[in-house]
């Protein structure tokens, strides 16, 4: 039977119907949505987002959305509001109600506490005319003309419209708050953004004991116990001070053998790579991953003044999440 049935035509015919729907609501971007902007942004408590049903899933989005890009936000479900849960809204807070027909029971129950305790609520519904608009201090119309539902019954085109309207508000309104990229990452620490704006290099580098040095008057022999021992492929060079004097990697030590050097009597300093590639420990540690990508090595040694602090290579960097 599957077979027959054209399901990617009627997929596109969805996508079309809501693709309509929302170049529809472009046009409601207009004065109510920097009125609505305002009051979020202005905001001096929470966001509380309400809806029920589908609206309610999307409300979650909505607030999810808001409080990732620096308005606290969380929703709300207004069942639970009416048998206590109102408690968690003040008076400093901005109350986003949701609901299409703009008439949801649950929800203009509420209302009548919110307006005396005096909390701003912004209305978002299909029905400019509806009982929530109008006791709205602003709505923002998500008017369809049809759901992408061959019956015109199922949230499809509606949802969609007033989810992408909620979008548009959370990232408006980031923008105007001046929401870095940092910022962003504060409320995202466990996610693969969130390691690459917040590792530093000292997060992630080797240092005390687990540190491949050797001084310059050392033997390659010597370097290469170093090498092995601490497992980085590389070893650094440093005077009697820790100061930095080079570099030697596993890449130097197959130049050499095909040059027949003697490793037993030839100094490491004699053989090391001067002026290696070093990285301040407070940088961050994507910032590591590029300058090894675009120098073309596989690690990098840390410096302070000169001073040799740490070590790491491309593996740390793997196994911290960041590449």
């Amino acid at each position: 039977m599957s077979g027959q049935f054209d399901f990617c035509s009627h997929g596109k015919k969805v996508l079309d119907t809501e693709l309509q729907a929302l170049e529809k609501i472009r046009h409601y971007i207009d004065n109510s949505f920097t009125l609505a902007c305002e009051l979020i942004l202005h905001c001096q408590g929470k966001v509380i987002v309400m809806g029920m049903g589908k609206s309610g899933h999307i409300g979650r989005k909505i607030a999810a959305t808001l409080a990732s890009t620096g308005t606290p936000a969380f929703f709300v479900h207004p069942g639970e509001a009416s048998h206590g849960d109102l408690g968690m809204i003040k008076k400093s807070d901005v109350v986003i109600a949701i609901s299409n027909s703009g008439e949801a029971t649950e929800i203009l129950a509420l209302l009548p506490v919110i307006k005396r305790l005096g909390i701003a609520m912004i209305s978002m519904t299909g029905q400019p005319e509806s009982s929530m608009a109008k006791m709205a201090q602003v709505n923002l119309q998500v008017t369809v003309d049809k759901e992408a539902c061959p019956l015109n019954l199922a949230p499809t085109s509606s949802t969609t419209a007033t989810l992408v309207m909620g979008d548009a508000v959370a990232i408006a309104v980031m923008e105007a708050r001046g929401f870095t990229a940092d910022d962003f990452a504060l409320s995202h620490p466990g996610g693969a953004l969130g390691r690459k704006l917040l590792l530093r290099i000292a997060d992630v580098m080797h240092r005390g004991e687990l540190l491949p040095m050797i001084e310059e008057h050392a033997s390659i022999k010597d370097a290469l116990l170093e090498i092995s021992h601490k497992g980085l492929g590389m070893t650094a060079i440093v005077d009697h001070n820790q100061q930095l004097r080079g570099i030697f990697t596993d890449g130097d030590l197959r130049r050499l053998l095909d040059n027949h050097v003697d490793i037993h009597n030839t100094s490491i300093g004699e053989v090391m790579s001067s002026n290696p590639q070093t990285i301040s420990p407070q940088l961050l540690a994507a910032e590591g991953l590029k300058l090894m990508e675009d120098n073309k090595i596989n690690g990098l040694l840390v410096t302070e003044n000169n001073q040799l602090v740490g070590a790491l290579n491309m593996h740390d960097l793997l196994k911290a999440g960041v590449m």
